[in-house]
Parts: structure tokens; C-alpha cells; sequence
């Protein structure tokens, strides 16, 4: 990491929070800082007061667990979205992506991570009771498990089939047109929205 001479210690203060953020290194937070302050006083306080509110009142929904200005999310609270069908994604990113397709109108439900032993996250780290729960009270005719084609994603997928295959509901996955080791936010829209329409129910690829 190359030294930075800073002629002021709020500016490196400003810096060093900057570089906190994924993708950021020294030299672009240099550049983002002094960019800050050569605008004007009153933008910059609506920057840094739009991301403390951002942080101090921002909620997620109590039914699905996406991000949301109510208590319950735009998505869960609309009557024309199919409340039978539930599209389990592993991040916010993820409901953010599927939404861009334009393919698939059912709710979400966020487990907010993937089953990862070496990360030390397990099920009970995720939100996986309150879906099992949710399927087991409500009439819900299908399960689609959207979650990353990676060996994590498809041991919580997998997981997931143990605990629901009781219930009446149908499971289905993505089609595999998301290729194998592709994370769902960086696949084009066109595909994700092909892999959504084209699923297959999860035990047909357990036999495969």
C-alpha cells in the first residue's frame, strides 16, 4: 500500500472510512473525498444525511425479510403477486436481480446467507425456521429454491429439500442455464430470467 502524505487529519479520517468500503482502495477514496469537498456544502450534507438514515431507518419485512421502508415489503403487501408460490433467495441482491427479469410474479423469502461450514454460518444462522413455518401454516403450492449454483448454495438447497419435502408444496430450482459456480446477481437478466421459467422440480436433479 503506497504512503499518503494528508495535510489534514480529517481528510485521512474521511479516507480511512471510505476505504472501508468493498472495492475501495486508498487512492479511490482519495479521489472520492476530494471530490466531496469541492461540491457544495448543502449536497454533501444531503449525501451524509441520506446514508444515516439510510442506516437508522431502514427495515426488513417481517414476512419475507427483504429490505423495506414498512414493516411489510411492496412486494409481500401487493395483492397481484401470486402468495402461493415462494422464490427462496439467498441475499437482497438476489430479489433485486429476479425483479429485473420481469418473469416471475410470486413473493420472496431472503435467508439473508448460504450454509457455509468454513464461513462457521450453519442453519440456524439464516433465516430458515420462519420459511419452514411458513410453508407449514400457509397454502403454499411451490418452493422455488434460487440460490446460487455453488457447492455452498446447493448443500443449503439440498438442506432445504430434507426440511420441506414433507409438505404438500412442490419444490422446484432453477434451471441450470445460471452455469455452475455463478452467484445470481452476476448473471444477465435474459438468463436468470430463462433458468426462473424453465425450473425443474429439485428431485429430478437429485436423480440426475
Amino acid at each position: 500500500m503506497s504512503y499518503i502524505n494528508f495535510p489534514s487529519k480529517l481528510l485521512e479520517h474521511a479516507v480511512a472510512e471510505f476505504a472501508k468500503l468493498p472495492g475501495i482502495g486508498r487512492k479511490t477514496a482519495l479521489r472520492l473525498v476530494l471530490h466531496l469537498l469541492n461540491q457544495p456544502k448543502e449536497d454533501v450534507h444531503l449525501f451524509g444525511s441520506s446514508i444515516i438514515q439510510l442506516r437508522d431507518e431502514i427495515k426488513h419485512c417481517s414476512s419475507c425479510y427483504n429490505i423495506s421502508d414498512t414493516e411489510i415489503c411492496d412486494i409481500c403487501a401487493n395483492p397481484k403477486r401470486d402468495h402461493k408460490t415462494i422464490c427462496v433467495v439467498e441475499s437482497i441482491r438476489d430479489v433485486m436481480s429476479i425483479e429485473r427479469t420481469q418473469q416471475y410474479h410470486g413473493i420472496y423469502h431472503v435467508l439473508g446467507g448460504i450454509i457455509s461450514p468454513m464461513d462457521g454460518i450453519g442453519p440456524s444462522d439464516l433465516q430458515i425456521e420462519p420459511l419452514i413455518k411458513k410453508v407449514q401454516e400457509s397454502s403454499i403450492d411451490e418452493v422455488i429454491l434460487a440460490l446460487s449454483t455453488t457447492m455452498e448454495g446447493d448443500t443449503t438447497n439440498f438442506y432445504l429439500y430434507k426440511k420441506l419435502q414433507t409438505f404438500e408444496a412442490k419444490i422446484t430450482t432453477i434451471a441450470r442455464g445460471v452455469s455452475i459456480g455463478d452467484e445470481l446477481e452476476y448473471t444477465d437478466e435474459i438468463t436468470l430470467g430463462r433458468s426462473i421459467t424453465h425450473r425443474t422440480l429439485f428431485d429430478q436433479n437429485l436423480q440426475a
